[in-house]
């Protein structure tokens, strides 16, 4: 039987970076997954945070030449309704970035992390399914196909909605779906886009076009299930000049790249997230709608955390409640993240006129307080910091 400290049960994005995180960090890891896949067609922001993980783990320049920076994001009403929000506009610069993150192809990413963990002498990669998790109090038992049994002393499950480690640490989820699709696709046009990604808001959900290097696009448009059924079944000419038109051609010409593709949006979380020698991280812990760049940004959290946690004392056995630590000081992040993301879904769908007040009224005063303006931005690319901050800049306001 095979030992290791530390299996991570899964190989997506998230499960990648968690075992190159603590591979680096000095703990004996097996990545525990089936050989990846690279034909993911989307893209993911990756905030200002994520960018220095990224660093930090010696992989951001490999990524940087796929990327194309997000310097300014802006938010206009694409609705018909008769109360429409005014347009709002955030600067990176504003809170001094050059960029609050940066779009990168799901693709590049997964080939780079690829690469590192190839690289690296403390991380044994097991290419594989799962058959069985069974958690002790002192190990954990993984059997995987062909028979072979893995022990370690900690698992982290990063195996997706389905998680078998989450199941089998007897963790319940909270689910819910919503009556929506994001079609996903890539596209030219014809003028640049300046590093700006712009968010429409429509009465079935947002339509987010964030920049790709180049006179190059990347699209998350969330309708309706039949109407993605419709736009995904497009001749390719005829979905450019459905997006061109979208988007009030704003970018010139479109020309949509490939195939769109169409995935159904729930949320889910799991009750807790981590539990004696077990954490969840990703989308076994957590998932919502491609809303405001948070999932994979949520899930390197979750990475940074657990990479503290378990190396703070490289030479000592993990302890046996680090998963309840794991959960304590996660909790906070996932579920205001969780609950936020909701709320603003939800809110486009209403056709309640007191909701569409609040909502307008709310665009209103970011454009008119910008230190509430810039709190909010520093909340979105690094969570915890921006409190600290409206507070001084308020203060700032008041004594001038």
């Amino acid at each position: 039987m095979q030992h290791y400290e530390i299996a991570i049960v899964g190989g997506g994005l998230a499960g990648q970076v968690a075992a190159l995180a603590l591979g680096r960090a000095g703990r004996k890891v097996c990545l525990v997954a089936a050989a990846p896949r690279h034909d993911d067609g989307r893209t993911t922001a990756l905030m200002d945070q994520s960018v220095r993980y990224l660093e930090r783990l010696g992989v951001w320049q490999k990524i940087l030449p796929s990327t194309a920076a997000l310097s300014v994001m802006q938010i206009l009403d694409g609705t018909n309704r008769l109360l429409r929000a005014p347009p709002a506009q955030f600067r990176a610069s504003d809170i001094g970035l050059a960029a609050f993150g940066y779009n990168i192809p799901n693709k590049a990413l997964a080939e780079v992390l690829d690469d590192a963990l190839a690289a690296e002498p403390n991380l044994t990669r097991i290419e594989t399914n799962v058959d069985s998790v069974a958690v002790q109090t002192d190990k954990v038992t993984i059997s995987i196909s062909g028979g072979e049994v893995i022990e370690v002393d900690f698992v982290i499950g990063a195996d997706g909605r389905k998680s078998i480690t989450r199941e089998a640490a007897g963790i319940d989820v909270r689910k819910w779906s919503y009556q929506q699709s994001a079609v996903v696709l890539n596209f030219a046009h014809t003028l640049p886009h300046g590093n700006v990604s712009t968010e429409f808001h429509t009465e079935s959900g947002p339509f987010t076009q964030v920049p790709l290097p180049g006179s190059r696009s990347s699209l998350v448009w969330v309708v309706r299930p039949e109407e993605a059924t419709r736009l995904t079944n497009l001749t390719t000419e005829e979905l450019s000049t459905t997006v061109e038109a979208r988007m009030q051609s704003i970018l010139g010409k479109v020309t949509v790249e490939d195939k769109a593709q169409a995935w159904p949006l729930s949320s889910m979380m799991a009750e807790r997230f981590g539990t004696g020698r077990v954490a969840l991280i990703g989308e076994a812990a957590h998932a919502f709608p491609p809303i405001g760049a948070q999932g994979l940004n949520l899930s390197l959290r979750d990475s940074m955390t657990l990479a503290d946690l378990l190396s703070a004392e490289r030479d000592r056995p993990i302890p046996a409640d680090a998963g309840d630590r794991y959960n304590r000081r996660r909790r906070p992040d996932v579920m205001s993240r969780t609950f936020s993301v909701d709320l603003l879904n939800r809110s486009l769908l209403t056709d309640l006129l007191p909701v569409q007040m609040v909502r307008a009224a709310g665009m209103h005063v970011l454009n008119a307080v910008s230190p509430l303006r810039n709190a909010l931005m520093q909340e979105g690319v690094e969570p915890g910091r921006s409190l600290k901050n409206l507070v001084r800049e308020l203060g700032k306001q008041i004594r001038r």
